[in-house]
This record gives structure tokens, sequence and C-alpha cells, in this order.
């Protein structure tokens, strides 16, 4: 919106002229988002308290969750409009991608939403059936990836990590496959969000590492030099992966140990999908593995858990999964546990990033 009413001046007036770089309305998005998110949370937490939206624990996870019980949930409603809000103030709104990506994070919010609206409010144990929660998911992820399917010159080839020469074309295939990065990396990050501030910090870095990745693909020179899909329009999810970090960093101010709110599934699911979306559209898929890493990791880990009781009668590799929780049993303080998970994510995003020179 600030894009369209003020670039024009710059014919007038020539400070208007930094509208024009990416670069600059990046900037602007991540503070914007970031001063909504702690300008606002404050009056969000006192209203979730206040209509008694506190969040409910697992009688089967670790004892010492016990005591947050209560603690204001569904605080990713406060994170989607903080994207929202930005990113409709500080990108070109002829922007196709731009579109596409709200709606996914907006669609993923509404699906957690009712999630959490049946568990928070209804008190439904265990909220949104899982088949359903999945059939949304699913319908929701197709359209998306059909949309960014439509697009006038995307390419339906798979970037392949280090390797430039292969590049696998799935044709109409690409919708199916894009449907499954994106619904895999919502319910990936759905898994990780269960300590105060541990799935929001590889969130920020991995929407900071995407900012990068749109930025180059939307760049014809610099995608050109480096050998990576040029996708036409894509600078501008550059804004939207900067709204999406600095709302993150304005709700890690109240979601860091110990938590004053949670973000719920509204907020993981959402966040999820979104960073899913953007993956796709920056042709960066197959990386998300490596950006993503802790998310995956994670998801693994349940998934190996679950095989194993099967397979062998009750015998577990973990203590308990997902893995945050097999580190909590043994010992390890919460925040350790956190920032350490961190600390192995901004190494896999800077592993991620050498893949634009390493090919």
């Amino acid at each position: 919106m600030l894009y369209h009413l003020l670039y024009p001046l710059h014919e007038t007036i020539s400070v208007f002229n930094v509208f024009r770089y990416i670069t600059f309305r990046t900037i602007y998005a991540s503070l914007t988002a970031f001063l909504i998110c702690f300008i606002l949370g404050p009056w969000v937490i006192r209203k979730l308290s206040h209509l008694q939206i506190g969040q409910y624990i697992r009688e089967d996870g670790p004892e010492s969750h016990h005591k947050k019980a209560g603690t204001p949930t569904m605080g990713g409603t406060l994170i989607i409009f903080s994207i929202t809000v930005s990113t409709l103030l500080w990108t070109n709104l002829t922007n196709y991608y731009i579109w596409i990506v709200l709606l996914a994070t907006i669609g993923y919010g509404c699906i957690g939403f009712i999630d959490d609206y049946l568990m928070q409010i209804k008190k439904r144990n265990k909220g949104l059936r899982g088949r359903n929660k999945f059939l949304l998911q699913t319908i929701l992820a197709t359209v998306t990836g059909a949309l960014v399917y439509s697009c006038s010159d995307f390419s339906t080839c798979v970037t392949i990590p280090f390797f430039k020469n292969i590049s696998p074309d799935l044709g109409w295939g690409y919708i199916p496959f894009a449907a499954l990065i994106i619904i895999g990396t919502s319910n990936a990050v759905n898994l990780t969000d269960g300590l105060d501030g541990l799935a929001i910090g590889p969130i920020i870095i991995a929407s900071v590492t995407y900012m990068v990745f749109a930025y180059v693909a939307g760049h014809f020179k610099i995608a050109d030099y480096l050998q990576i899909n040029f996708v036409a329009g894509s600078g501008e999810i550059a804004i939207f992966c900067g709204a999406l970090a600095g709302a993150g960093l304005g709700f890690l101010w109240f979601n860091t140990y110990p938590a004053q709110i949670f973000m719920g599934d509204v907020g993981s699911l959402a966040l999820g999908g979104a960073i899913g979306t953007v993956a796709v559209i920056t042709k960066q898929e197959i990386l998300l593995v490596l950006v993503g890493g802790i998310f995956v990791i994670e998801t693994l880990s349940v998934i190996f858990q679950v095989g194993f009781f099967k397979m062998t009668n009750g015998r577990r590799i973990f203590k308990m999964a997902p893995l945050h929780h097999h580190f909590e049993l043994k010992g390890w303080p919460e925040p350790k546990v956190i920032v350490r998970f961190w600390i192995i994510a901004i190494a896999l995003a800077l592993l991620s990033m050498s893949t634009l020179k390493i090919r």
C-alpha cells in the first residue's frame, strides 16, 4: 500500500525513490511487523487471559510442563495479523506470489484456529479430528500448489541442492509435490512447538534464509551468476519473509522462557504453511530439508518412535517424542534444549546458503 502511495511521488520528490528497492522495503516490513507484535502483545495476553484461553497440557507429557497449564495460547493470531498488515503495507500488491503466500498463511492459520477453538474454548481434548485436519490441509495445499503452477513462466523443475545439472521436470506432478512440501512443513512446525520459543526461533532463522533465496531468485543478474532458477517477481517474497522474521522476533519477546503466551496451532500451522509455500515459490523446495532441519529431526523422531514402538511391542528409541522431550527427560534444563536447537538451526541455515555457490 505504501509502495503504491509513495513511490509515484519520486518523480517530484527524489527521496521517495527508496521505495523501489526491495531491500529498503524488507527492512521496514520487518520493523513494522516487530513493532505491531511488540506493542499489541501485552494487550493480546491480557485479552486471552480474560477469555480464559489457556494452554491445555497433555497428561502424558513431561511433568515439568504441568505448571504451564493456563498460559494464554492462540497467540499465533497476533503473528498472522502482524505479518499480513506489514506485507500489505510494504509490498507491491500487484505481485501474484504475495497473494498466494498470504492465502496459504491465513488459510493454515484458519485451520489451526478451528483446532485451537475446539480444544481451548469448546474443551474438546483433541481439537479438530486428525482426518478432518489433514483433509483441510491437503485441499489448501493443493490449491496453493495449483496457483503457483498456473503462474506464467514458472518452472516445474525441482532444484537439487549441490547439483546444478540435475533438475527433474515434474510437469503437472509439481502440484502434488508442492502440496506435499507445504503440508509436511506445516505439520513439522506444529510438532516442534513444544517448548517456550523452540519453534519460533528456527522459524525466524528459516525466514531470514529464504529472504536471501527470494531476493537472489528474483534478481535476473544474480540468479544467472549463481546459476539458480530465476523466478520473475519472487523478489517481493523477500519482503514477506522480512515481515515473518520481524513478527517472529516480536512474538519471541513474550514467548521466550518462561513464556507469557503460546502461539497454538493457529500459529504453528500458519508459519509452517508460509515457509513451505515460500520454499516452493523460490524454487528451493528440497533445500527446506536443510533450512528447516530442526523441524525434520523433530518429525523423524516421532515417526521412528511410533514405528519402533509398534514393531517391538512397546520398546522405545527415545524417552519421549518429539526429540526435545527426550532431552528434557534426560535432565537438560528447558532453556538449554531451546538454545542448542537454535544453534543447530543457525548452522543448518548457513550450510544451506552455501549451496548458492557450491553446485
